[in-house]
């Protein structure tokens, strides 16, 4: 079993939001996705959707590009971004399709990998954080640390961390959300979020306090999702 990431999908076959108008790595990016997805993936592999999945604003209007992801291989674990506003119950989105996990308060077990983690928030000291920002902030590290407590009360020992937004600010400071990961022994943590490569440059990478971040949006992985595990031998 491979684990695979990749963020920022941002499909819109129900809905008027086509990315090509992005150019660069966004054209046709879903049509590469696709290819290059099936190429690597395998029926028994993992593979996390970080956040910003749909532009649909309802769930019945996601329906098309759920099915799109359902249809791929292997298992998928989705987290919500903040443009996943088609986001609705996790117990109905649950019952979608057998090999999705939509993952709220709770983790998924993928061999001996526990994967946690939670939408995010922009974090203090970020340029655009104002005092609103706090409270969703806050709420955010509680669903994470649930997420981080329920694997580690199971007995996971190795655990992945998933997050759409940055775990730091534009600056990469230390955050609540990196806090929270040494402190449960996260070994490695994707992200998404963040579009062209001025905005990549300001995310966290590479080992910091004992723990690995990797930025797997869909822009700076080229549409092609990213091996995580095993380790090494990444595409």
């Amino acid at each position: 079993m491979n684990i695979y990431a990749i963020a920022d999908l941002h499909l819109s076959f129900n809905s008027d939001k086509p990315m090509d108008i992005y150019g660069g790595e966004w054209v046709n990016h879903v049509e590469r996705v696709e290819q290059n997805w099936k190429t690597l993936v395998k029926e028994d592999d993992v593979v996390i959707i970080a956040g910003d999945i749909s532009w649909a604003l309802k769930r019945e209007e996601a329906s098309c590009d759920l099915s799109w992801i359902k249809n791929l291989p292997g298992k998928k674990v989705l987290i919500k971004g903040n443009h996943d506003l088609w986001w609705s119950s996790i117990s109905k989105l649950n019952q979608f399709d057998e090999n999705m996990f939509f993952m709220q308060n709770s983790y998924y077990t993928a061999g001996e990998y526990a994967i946690c983690g939670s939408r995010g928030w922009i974090c203090p000291g970020d340029t655009e954080f104002t005092a609103h920002d706090l409270k969703i902030y806050k709420r955010e590290l509680g669903r994470l640390r649930t997420s981080l407590e329920l694997a580690r009360k199971d007995g996971m020992c190795k655990i992945i961390g998933a997050i759409h937004y940055p775990p730091s600010n534009d600056r990469q400071e230390d955050s609540g959300f990196t806090e929270l990961f040494e402190e449960y022994g996260v070994e490695l943590v994707v992200y998404g979020h963040l579009h062209g490569t001025e905005s990549h440059r300001k995310g966290i990478q590479g080992i910091r306090n004992g723990v690995e971040y990797k930025l797997v949006s869909c822009d700076y992985l080229r549409c092609c999702p990213l091996k995580i595990i095993p380790k090494g031998d990444e595409v």
